[in-house]
């Protein structure tokens, strides 16, 4: 029989309180997190939407998205594959008021509220944006 000292006793414990810590704790992959820029006030706002419909306005408390904001934000996540895949970064137009960066578990786009030829997901996107910014994290219309 094999004698395995202190270290296999330690060894132990942590594999122990480590899977009884992920037990309740279990936290879901995001589907992605918006940066949004400009310069009218309260135009900076970042927001980060996970699986299960939890998402985080400006790093504050969680708030929970309705079913149907849930498939939204999951059906924006997988229309953003393709241009995630190749980092695609448009230029705006002149005049351009708000700049977004989203990136996912694929890659990251980056878009201003302007970009000729931009994709109708990346409106689509900057419109659950405000929506969830303003409806579910209770920004204000200045705020969100």
């Amino acid at each position: 029989m094999r004698r395995t000292g202190w270290r296999g006793s330690v060894i132990a414990v942590v594999v122990v309180g480590t899977v009884m810590v992920g037990c309740g704790g279990i936290v879901s992959p995001d589907l992605f997190v918006v940066s949004r820029t400009g310069g009218s006030p309260g135009a900076k706002l970042t927001l980060l939407v996970n699986e299960e419909g939890v998402v985080h306005c400006n790093g504050g408390v969680e708030h929970h998205l309705s079913d149907p904001q849930i498939i939204e934000a999951r059906t924006i996540q997988e229309d953003l594959k393709t241009h995630a895949e190749r980092h695609e970064s448009l230029s705006p137009a002149p005049g351009s008021v708000l700049g977004y960066y989203v990136r996912d578990q694929d890659g990251s786009v980056r878009f201003s509220d302007n970009s000729p030829g931009q994709p109708d997901v990346t409106r689509k996107l900057a419109l659950f944006v405000l929506s969830v910014a303003r409806r579910v994290c209770g920004l204000s219309q200045q705020g969100a």
